[in-house]
């Protein structure tokens, strides 16, 4: 078409001057190589644009006039400093045609603007729709066309400040720092355009001086919430906008540190520090009123004190700089005996750098808290000062319920201290460089960073559309990891980049790799997406299943394996983590992971109750939005911070001791020794246990109730050694069957980690069975006897009364003395229990195979392919009701069903003794197994009456379990209540479950109620909610809050519960050892009235 349109062309070309005749060919050429699309001219429509005028990026620190001031003072409290924090003028408009075009202007009219605190996300404070996709583009979720943005669907906001600047500054150098501003913008000071940045979660800072004028000052920002930069940030989180980090101005001379490189390492033995600086120092020149100066004279002095301020190190060096020149100042020394930095032990020496004048007067001083270590692979694994570490990590991103991606340092440090005292040594930060202030956080409490730099264009695939194999993308590509490596370079706690994720592998990360290699080789690179490709030193996949890393470990690997994700934690999930960590523990290459993730992503609403939830995708905004629901909440807390009970797993799996029994207590008795002996090893990587700052305290339990306990001190044990510690016990009789634990735990003897772990903090725990196995039977077959024991005793209490209801035909009623029974017929069920006129149930039990889909449920399609259980559970046909009484006055109710859904029969035998417990036999027997999937439980589901909500168990807890999931429930007597055992993910969902219990007691607050003990054990759960009430029809549909509670109890008593699974949460099914096959199964349980 364009061929035949350009011949047609030409002979009118012989009419116009040949100047002219060549611009029209080359226009219509343009035209044809551009296969007829007008080219991008907005800066925030071209890759090649993403930084004008900006300042090379730097390290993080603030300036002060002298090194006293320096030393004294918090960074904020320099007189170099001024937040520019606070309420700013704001107009939003919905695209950029509406933006107004000379707000910029000193004389703009802003009197009917608005006001907005900055920091802040926009859309959290009225203005536009938040949104939540996982791995699409938001503005372009099915046909994204790089670098264009819609130009209809882009907001703008513009903001405006008068600011002054203190008159103590005039000689100085004035910039302008933006911590973090999404997603691109443009900045005027005075009516004067400044520059324009993109990437949203890098500092862009820009020199000020000359715009600025005496008094007050004008600052105008405009942005976009769109730019070609998005196609670089299509992280997994919330879509929103605006300036989400601190705003400042700061100060320097003109003469001044620019920047420094602190590599603070640990020489081959690593006893001594290697200190070697590399300072930047610039002279900008002199303002044009002042005529050239000769050559100046200046003096640089780095000192280094230790935790005591003793200074270890100190040298002064002089030079000579021109103006408009630059220099590199450089330092080596070697200190001895060191304290290295870890995560375990957070060492931190304090360096200072002061610039003087020729006469040695004070021009500029910085401080800055540095950390010595190592991190090298060698022989396959990943070593921290010489040894080799396990990442016991989470991926965190920046969330806060109510603020968005604005996090207080209060939140940060909480996040610190849950991770501190569940034992989570490492963060990834997922998926760009955090705020400034966490890696300081870090770097002071003892955390492992992978830094991860602004990177992920997931939407555009892996394949030859990826950017990262445009080499016209190449410049934005290696700027975002050029200004994470700079600013983030001195941090002890950053052991490991990662240039992005999931953004393809190519070009682009080819030439990120070898300038971060250049710039800094003392740590490795992570790149998921490289997977074992040359240019990535650890091989870090997503989400591998247990043999995949067995099958690589057992290569004999030159990288080691660390996951960049795994154990996804959407809702009721986290199971077989132990699992996970048996086979890591087992081989040299495997060095853990991060478990995604951290923290639900949830926003704070109300609905129209005023009742609080947290809002995840498709909250917001008109039908239509993009949304991926609630595949944003992976956390392992919720929102707020309230801990989710997998966190309790993941304290127990990542706990750095193990516990082992090596003799029981009838061994010692033979030599007439009342001890347990038990081994410990110490899984720290750098910290010894030793009796200043651990103890060890052990409780004995028999039957579930306290024996005795008692405090030791804790051995000298170094790091992945053992030691046996012995522990006198009172007299413990085995004969009897009881079941007999011990409970060890290793506290923490003084407060640790700068106060985040109290004194009496439980480190570590294990619950060491003392009973032999062939005790555990003896005790099953005692309970049994000893019900018999109690059938004899009913003897005395008067012969069972059985009666048809005259009002009702299909039931009949069986009375005894205080207690009245009532069945149906024709539902085949208990439907009443009276004890003194007062009614127990308002749902008496029935067969249950169904449990509410989990997240990972749907995921792997649970709800449709498991959907027959729960035809069974709500549709059975009643074949046989019989009623007898035999010998003893016992009652027996023999009820048949059928279940059509998956033609199976179901028998279950109430058996009434004259006392009024009921013991209830199930057998369940399917004609064709091979033809059914796995069962989603067995068990029964019963409704008891009102006021009955105070809980009493014996079996795991206290926190919710399952049988995948249950290494940190230990066995006890526990005591709990109905708004107690409700777990609030935040989609609705299965939860509450207690594995291996012998005994429930549900009761009102007298103390009466009902008694259920398991033949010899069951599952159970007792929650206001029944299986249908939380089952959903799609992931994510309801709230948790949408879900109507009950005003009584529904108990789920279960031979068995199918495992919550976690390896992901979309498609990965519970362990085959955690599923139940489907098969003919028999269990009992016994309800026994409590204290009628």
């Amino acid at each position: 078409m364009f061929q035949s349109a350009l011949i047609g062309f030409l002979p009118k070309i012989k009419k116009i001057s040949a100047f002219l005749a060549i611009l029209v060919l080359l226009i219509l050429i343009r035209i044809i190589l551009t296969g007829g699309q007008e080219q991008n001219t907005n800066d925030w429509e071209n890759p090649r644009v993403f930084a004008i005028n900006k300042e090379a990026p730097q390290a993080t620190f603030i300036s002060f006039p002298d090194l006293k001031q320096a030393l004294s003072k918090e960074p904020r409290q320099s007189p170099w400093y001024k937040s520019l924090n606070g309420r700013w003028k704001f107009n939003w408009v919905p695209k950029p045609a509406d933006r107004p075009l000379d707000f910029w202007r000193p004389d703009y009219d802003d009197s009917r603007w608005k006001e907005i605190e900055v920091p802040s996300n926009w859309e959290l404070q009225g203005y536009g729709i938040p949104i939540y996709v996982n791995s699409r583009y938001d503005f372009a979720p099915r046909n994204p066309q790089p670098p264009e943005i819609p130009h209809e669907n882009n907001p703008v906001g513009s903001y405006r400040l008068k600011f002054t600047v203190p008159e103590s500054w005039k000689d100085l150098e004035v910039f302008i720092h933006f911590g973090a501003v999404k997603s691109a913008f443009y900045l005027w000071v005075n009516g004067q355009k400044v520059g324009y940045s993109q990437d949203s979660k890098t500092p862009a800072e820009f020199k000020i001086t000359p715009y600025l004028k005496s008094g007050e000052n004008l600052l105008a920002l405009e942005v976009y919430r769109y730019s070609d930069g998005s196609y670089l940030e299509c992280q997994d989180f919330w879509r929103i906008s605006g300036i989400e980090r601190d705003v400042y101005l700061y100060a320097a001379p003109r003469t001044r540190i620019r920047d420094f490189f602190a590599r603070t390492l640990l020489n081959p033995d690593y006893r001594n520090g290697l200190l070697n600086l590399e300072i930047e120092i610039v002279e900008d020149g002199l303002p044009p009123a002042i005529p050239t100066r000769r050559l100046q004279v200046y003096n640089l002095t780095a000192s280094l004190f230790d935790q005591n301020s003793k200074q270890i190190f100190l040298e002064k060096k002089t030079f000579t700089l021109k103006p408009g020149e630059k220099k590199l100042i450089n330092y080596k020394g070697e200190i001895l005996n060191i304290k290295p930095w870890s995560a375990e032990t957070p060492n931190l020496y304090t360096l200072c750098l002061e610039l003087t004048d020729e006469k040695n007067q004070p021009l500029e001083a910085v401080v800055r808290k540095v950390g010595f270590r190592s991190v090298e692979i060698k022989n396959g694994q990943l070593l921290i000062n010489g040894r080799p570490v396990y990442f016991r990590g989470v991926d965190r991103h920046e969330h806060d319920p109510w603020t968005g991606h604005v996090v207080s340092e209060e939140s940060m440090i909480r996040d610190i201290q849950l991770m501190k005292q569940n034992n989570i040594n490492a963060v990834r930060t997922s998926h760009y460089p955090n705020d400034p202030r966490w890696y300081e956080l870090c770097d002071y409490y003892g955390i492992y960073l992978i830094d991860e730099a602004n990177i992920e264009s997931h939407g555009m695939g892996y394949g030859e559309k990826s950017l990262a194999k445009k080499p016209e993308w190449g410049p934005a590509h290696l700027d975002r990891m050029q200004r994470m490596v700079e600013r983030d370079k001195n941090h002890p706690s950053v052991v490991i980049w990662s240039m992005g994720n999931e953004a393809g592998n190519g070009i682009n990360f080819e030439e990120g790799y070898r300038w971060i290699k250049q710039r800094d080789p003392s740590r490795p690179i992570h790149y998921e997406r490289a997977e074992l490709s040359w240019n990535t030193d650890i091989y870090c996949p997503m989400y591998p299943s247990i043999e995949e890393l067995e099958e690589y470990a057992k290569t004999n690997p030159a990288r080691p394996l660390i996951m960049c994700e795994y154990a996804h934690s959407m809702g009721n999930s986290t199971g077989n983590l132990q699992d996970y960590w048996d086979v890591i523990e087992k081989y040299p290459a495997l060095q853990g992971g991060f478990i995604w993730d951290w923290v639900d992503q949830g926003f704070a609403k109300k609905n129209e109750k005023g009742e609080l939830f947290w809002a995840y995708g498709g909250d917001y905004g008109p039908p239509g939005t993009p949304s991926d629901d609630n595949f944003c909440c992976n956390g392992l807390v919720a929102p707020d911070r309230t801990p989710h009970p997998a966190l309790w797993e993941v304290k127990k799996v990542y706990q750095p001791a193990r516990f082992e029994l090596v003799e029981f207590p009838e061994e010692a008795a033979e030599k007439n020794k009342n001890e347990v002996r038990i081994k410990i090893t110490n899984k720290y990587d750098f910290l010894s246990l030793n009796q200043d700052d651990f103890v060890l305290r052990w409780v004995l339990l028999k039957d579930g109730q306290q024996a005795a306990d008692g405090f030791i001190p804790c051995p000298e044990i170094k790091p992945w050694e053992a030691a046996k510690v012995k522990i006198s016990l009172p007299t413990v009789d085995l004969s009897s069957g009881n079941q007999v634990f011990m409970n060890v735990e290793l506290r923490a003897a003084r407060e640790m980690a700068h106060g985040l772990i109290p004194v009496g903090h439980i480190i570590a725990s294990e619950q060491l069975k003392l009973a032999e196995e062939q005790a555990a039977v003896k005790a099953s077959v005692q309970t049994e006897q000893e019900r018999q024991a109690a059938a004899k005793t009913s003897e005395k209490l008067p012969k069972l009364k059985i009666k048809e209801n005259k009002q009702n035909k299909n039931e009949f009623i069986i009375s005894g003395k205080d207690f009245i029974l009532a069945f149906n017929k024709a539902e085949g069920r208990l439907i009443s229990y009276k004890f003194q006129n007062v009614e127990l149930l308002k749902d008496g039990p029935l067969p249950n195979f169904w449990r509410a889909p989990t997240d990972n449920d749907f995921g792997n399609r649970m709800p449709t392919r498991l959907k027959v259980w729960r035809e069974a559970s709500l549709n059975r046909q009643v074949k046989s009701f019989q009623v007898s009484q035999d010998k003893t006055g016992q009652v027996v109710v023999r009820a048949e069903f059928f279940l059509p859904s998956v033609e199976a029969s179901q028998t279950v035998v109430y058996i009434v003794a004259r006392d009024g417990s009921i013991k209830i036999d199930n057998e369940f027997k399917p004609a064709h197994p091979e033809k059914l999937p796995e069962i989603p439980r067995v068990g029964m589901l019963l409704g008891m009456a009102d006021g009955f909500d105070q809980i009493e168990y014996y079996g795991r807890g206290p926190h919710e379990n399952y049988c995948d999931r249950k290494t940190s429930a230990f066995v006890g007597i526990y005591k709990t209540s109905k708004e107690e055992q409700v777990i609030p993910y935040v989609s609705a969902q299965e939860f509450g479950n207690h594995s291996d219990t012998k005994w429930l007691m549900i009761t009102n607050k007298d103390g009466y109620g009902i008694k259920f003990i398991g033949q010899p054990m069951f599952e159970f759960s007792a929650i206001p909610y029944t299986p249908e009430d939380l089952t959903l029809n799609k992931r994510g549909e309801k709230h948790f809050v949408d879900v109507p509670r009950r005003s009584n109890l529904y108990v789920t008593i279960d031979l068995a519960q199918m495992g919550v699974g976690g390896d992901d949460s979309w498609g990965a099914r519970p362990h085959a050892q955690y599923l139940i096959k489907p098969q003919t199964y028999s269990w009992s349980f016994v309800l026994q009235p409590k204290n009628w």
